[in-house]
């Protein structure tokens, strides 16, 4: 029934602005502006629509992954910009990475939250 279907995912914000430019500016995506949301446009073509919602309430999980080829400078450039990494008690290491490679427990990985608190990632990709 889906297999030919072009899916796309979307999420809310509680800040529209604020959201153009965290993603447009600090992530470097292309944004587009449409019927009163914002569309990321990404590899792989399908865009991620982004709505406002008076009553947001942010993610609780890991809702956008970007794979990274060096997650320590994509960690490294994203503080830079001012993004500021969580950190997980055991979990994590100093500049909030935790390092899943070298106990061989999954790809490293980092996590931020957009400025309406939805929690990202940069992953290592392989």
């Amino acid at each position: 029934m889906f297999r030919q279907t072009k899916a796309f995912s979307g999420f809310s914000v509680s800040d529209l602005a604020a959201a153009k430019e965290f993603y447009g500016q600090t992530l470097g995506l292309d944004v587009e502006e449409a019927s009163g949301a914002l569309q990321l446009k990404i590899a792989g073509g399908n865009p991620i629509y982004v709505y406002p919602k008076d009553n947001h309430v942010p993610a609780t999980y890991t809702m956008l992954n970007f794979p990274v080829d060096d997650i320590d400078q994509a960690v490294d450039d994203l503080i830079g910009k001012g993004v500021k990494f969580e950190h997980y008690e055991g979990m994590t290491d100093e500049k909030g990475v935790a390092r899943g490679r070298s106990q061989n427990m999954g790809p490293d990985i980092a996590w931020f939250t957009d400025p309406a608190g939805n929690i990202l990632s940069v992953i290592q990709g392989d």
